[in-house]
């Protein structure tokens, strides 16, 4: 594992190094996998194209509100790149890339939950059709305002459980079932 970080200018405004400039310097190391703390700008560009060219397991965080506003988010940091790219091309780019969002949420408690786990399917159309695995439901809100919930299984089995099975994890066939997926309270 190799850790790289950006570097803002210096004074006389040279010695910048861009999260981008890492992203695509990586690439000539052949890592197995790439994480990048958080995408915020043109990276995620690069980000995407490396995810569609052999770097499964990759991973980086969006700040949004939702799964679907994370691949809005994407695609406008992708046209931030400065390339006139159609947004279908970036969709396809985002639909081929990413096969799983985790949306985690702050709570009116001040703790953060994973509120859904959502796939990234295929294109239909001009839309990147999504599917919810697993969604958090409130139950209860305690006397000191702590949050209670579950993490519920939405009774789907994702696509990409073969590739699970390709790398020897066998993934239980109850996880997806209709039952509580794990009991959540915070304090």
């Amino acid at each position: 594992m190799l850790r790289l970080e950006g570097r803002p200018r210096n004074i006389e405004g040279e010695g910048e190094v861009t999260i981008r400039d890492l992203v695509r310097n990586s690439l000539r190391m052949r890592p197995d996998r790439i994480i990048v703390g958080e995408v915020r700008g043109a990276e995620a560009l690069d980000m995407l194209q490396a995810m569609n060219t052999g770097h499964d397991g990759s991973l980086s965080t969006v700040h949004c509100n939702s799964p679907r506003d994370a691949l809005a988010r994407v695609e406008t940091m992708v046209l931030m790149a400065g390339y006139d790219l159609p947004i279908r091309a970036i969709r396809e780019q985002v639909a081929s890339a990413i096969e799983m969002i985790v949306h985690l949420e702050r709570m009116d408690d001040g703790t953060r939950r994973v509120t859904t786990i959502t796939e990234v399917q295929r294109m239909e159309g001009d839309v990147i059709l999504l599917q919810d695995l697993f969604t958090f439901r409130l139950d209860a809100v305690g006397a000191d305002r702590a949050i209670i919930g579950e993490l519920h299984s939405c009774g789907l089995r994702p696509s990409f459980e073969d590739k699970f099975r390709k790398h020897g994890i066998d993934l239980p066939a109850g996880l997806f079932g209709p039952q509580v997926f794990s009991k959540v309270v915070a304090r």
